[in-house]
C-alpha cells in the first residue's frame, strides 16, 4: 500500500499566530520517550483489563485469541490483541460496547450511519474532561491562546465535532462562538461583526465561506481570522496552500474520529505544519498492511488506535481505515506524527484496474491556477466499461477559452500521474453543490 503525498511543512511565509511556549505545554508533552513509554504501558494494561472485565465483546474476543490481560507485559504485546472494526461496533448497537453502567454515561454521540446503523459512543464525565483537555492542547498547538475568540462552524448534535471543539475552546480559556454549520451568509456576517481570531470547520466548508465572503464584497484576506483548525475530512497540502493564500491565515490539521474519541486525537503544530502529532499519552498508534500485519514506522498502511484512558468506550486496536504512516516527532519530540491523512481505504476508486484516491485529483486540480477548487467525480458504466468524469467549475473571472485549455491540461496530468484516462467537463460558476460540512466529492452512478 503506497501513496505519494508530500508530508513536508508548507510554511514559506511568516506565521499569523505565535506557537505555544514550552512553559505552556502539558507535562506529558514535555516527557522523554522513556517516560512516555512507561506511562503508555501502565495505561495500556489498565485499559485491556477494564475492557476485558466490562465489555462482553472483548471478553469473548480475548478468550477466543487465548489472551488474558496479564499477558500484556510490554507495548509490543498489543499485537496479541484482536482488532476491532466498525462492523463490530455496529453489531453491538446501541450500547453493547459500553464499559460502564448507563448511570455513569454523561453523553452519547453517534456517527452518521449513512451506510447502516450509526456507531454509538459514550463518555463518562472523566472522558469528557480528558477530551476537553486534548482539544485545548490541540488548539494551543495551533497557535490559539486564552482570550482569543474561536468561530466554531463544526456541526453540533450527535456528530462529535461541534461539542468536542466547544468544550476544548472553553477549557483553553478562549471564547467560543458556537455557530455550528450551515447558513453560510450568516457565518460571513458573524466573522465580520464578531472578529474571531480562529475558525474551526471542515476544509471544504471554509472554501464555501471564502466564496460567500467574495460574493458579499468581503475580501477573505481582510478579516480578523489568523488561523483555521480544519478536519473531519481528508485534505491535501495543496489545499492548505490554497486556503492560506486566499485567506491570509495559517491552516492546520486536527485529526480525530468518534470511535476513538472525536476531534483532538492528533493535531498539527503551527510552527511546523508537518503532519498531526498524535497525543500518545492517550492513544497507542499502529500502522498495518492489508492483512493486518504491523508495519514499521515510516511505511504507509492503515492507521490503528488503542485508547489508553477512555472509561465508557475503550477500544482495542480499532482499524480506522485511514491511510497514513508514523513519523518521528518534531515540535513534540517524544510524540510521533502521522502523515497527513489524504485518503481512506474505503475511499479508493478502482477504475479499469487503476487505484485512484479523490485527493490525488484534488492535488492535480489545485496545481493549475486557472482552475477553481470546486469539482466532483462521477463514476458511470458505459459500453461495458467503467468511466470517470471530473466535473469542475470554470473560473468566473477568466475567459472560457482559458478554462477549457486548463481542463485539457488537467485531463493530461491525470493520465500521466494517475495512469487512467478520464473526461474533464467544465461547469458554470456556482453549478456544483457547496459544502456545509463534510463534502460529498464522489458520485457513483454505476
Amino acid at each position: 500500500m503506497t501513496t505519494t503525498h508530500n508530508t513536508a511543512s508548507t510554511r514559506t511565509a511568516p506565521l499569523h499566530v505565535t506557537p505555544a511556549a514550552a512553559a505552556d505545554l502539558d507535562p506529558e508533552e514535555r516527557m522523554s520517550v522513556d517516560e512516555l513509554r512507561a506511562l503508555q504501558l501502565e495505561r495500556l494494561q489498565q485499559t485491556v483489563r477494564h475492557a476485558y472485565e466490562n465489555v462482553p465483546f472483548y471478553t469473548r474476543k480475548l478468550d477466543e485469541a487465548g489472551v488474558q490481560p496479564g499477558d500484556i507485559r510490554s507495548l509490543d504485546d498489543v499485537r496479541l490483541l484482536p482488532f476491532t472494526t466498525k462492523s463490530d461496533l455496529r453489531e453491538s448497537y446501541p450500547f453493547g460496547m459500553f464499559a460502564v453502567p448507563m448511570s455513569k454515561v454523561a453523553r452519547i454521540h453517534a456517527s452518521s450511519g449513512t451506510t447502516g446503523r450509526p456507531t454509538v459512543v459514550g463518555y463518562t464525565l472523566g472522558d469528557l474532561d480528558r477530551w476537553g483537555d486534548l482539544v485545548a492542547r490541540s488548539l494551543r498547538a495551533s497557535g490559539v491562546k486564552p482570550g482569543m475568540k474561536v468561530h466554531n462552524a463544526y456541526g453540533y448534535g450527535l456528530f462529535t465535532g461541534g461539542l468536542g471543539a466547544h468544550t476544548g475552546i472553553e477549557k483553553l480559556g478562549a471564547t467560543v462562538i458556537p455557530v455550528s454549520g450551515g447558513q453560510t451568509a450568516r457565518q460571513v456576517q458573524l466573522i465580520v461583526d464578531f472578529e474571531p481570531d480562529a475558525i474551526m470547520c471542515t476544509p471544504s466548508y471554509l472554501l464555501t465561506i471564502a466564496d460567500a465572503m467574495e460574493q458579499a464584497g468581503v475580501d477573505p484576506r481582510s478579516t480578523s481570522l489568523k488561523v483555521a483548525i480544519l478536519g473531519a475530512e481528508p485534505w491535501t497540502n495543496e489545499l492548505r496552500r490554497t486556503i492560506e493564500q486566499r485567506m491570509g491565515i495559517d491552516a492546520v490539521d486536527i485529526y480525530g474520529l468518534s470511535e476513538v474519541m472525536g476531534p483532538g486525537v492528533a493535531n498539527e503544530c503551527v510552527e511546523t505544519k508537518d503532519g498531526p502529532h498524535i497525543w500518545e499519552d492517550h492513544f497507542w498508534p499502529e500502522v498495518v498492511d492489508d492483512n493486518g500485519t504491523p508495519l514499521p514506522d515510516g511505511e504507509t498502511g492503515e492507521l490503528v488506535f488503542t485508547s489508553l484512558t477512555k472509561e465508557a468506550f475503550p477500544v482495542l486496536r480499532y482499524r480506522t481505515r485511514d491511510l497514513t504512516r508514523l513519523l518521528p516527532g518534531t515540535a513534540r519530540p517524544a510524540m510521533r506524527r502521522m502523515q497527513k491523512v489524504t485518503g481512506r481505504n474505503d475511499d479508493m476508486i478502482i477504475l479499469r484496474g487503476v487505484n485512484i484516491f479523490p485527493t490525488q485529483i484534488e492535488e492535480l486540480v489545485l496545481g493549475i491556477e486557472t482552475l477553481t477548487p470546486h469539482f466532483v467525480i462521477e463514476l458511470t458504466h458505459e459500453n461495458q466499461l467503467d468511466a470517470m468524469t471530473v466535473r469542475i467549475e470554470r473560473h468566473p473571472e477568466l475567459p472560457r477559452e482559458t478554462c477549457e485549455a486548463a481542463a485539457v491540461v488537467l485531463a493530461q496530468r491525470i493520465k500521466t500521474h494517475v495512469g487512467s484516462t478520464v473526461a474533464v467537463v467544465l461547469e458554470e460558476p456556482g453549478a456544483l453543490p457547496r459544502s456545509e460540512g463534510k463534502y460529498k466529492r464522489v458520485y457513483d452512478l454505476r
